[in-house]
């Protein structure tokens, strides 16, 4: 029988807000914005069909998918399929979502930058018709 510390980097960590996320996605802290640091990173869970909403961060943020397949489009772009092994650079102020593919998780570590106190501006739910048509290009 396999544990899930066998077979995940993380914990699952805890549910992130549903005004931010859509689905089941979960949150592992890992390193917290301090005196030595102007970022905090985390593990980031996205169960199948879970994604953040689109959003932007001021200065940037990386991802780095460290189990499963899942989805990174930036406003304008055609969604990208993202992997296990494969990172993300994504510039500041880019509008952009990320989550999971409908029929599969996707764990990835998000290390966002801080300007100032602010890392991160939510803005709104990607809709059921964008998350579809990724699936179908």
């Amino acid at each position: 029988m396999t544990t899930q510390n066998e077979t995940t980097l993380f914990p699952r960590g805890q549910q992130l807000p549903a005004e931010w996320f859509s689905g089941d996605a979960f949150l592992t802290p890992l390193v917290g914005k301090d005196k030595n640091n102007e970022f905090s990173a985390g593990a980031v869970t996205f169960e199948p069909g879970a994604r953040t909403n689109w959003h932007t961060h001021p200065k940037g943020q990386v991802l780095i998918v460290t189990e499963g397949t899942g989805w990174y489009q930036e406003k304008g772009k055609p969604a990208q399929s993202i992997k296990k092994g494969d990172v993300v650079n994504i510039p500041e102020n880019v509008e952009h979502w990320h989550g999971a593919t409908a029929t599969g998780k996707m764990v990835h570590i998000a290390i966002t930058n801080y300007k100032e106190d602010v890392q991160v501006t939510w803005l709104q739910p990607v809709t059921e018709e964008e998350y579809n048509e990724v699936h179908t290009k």
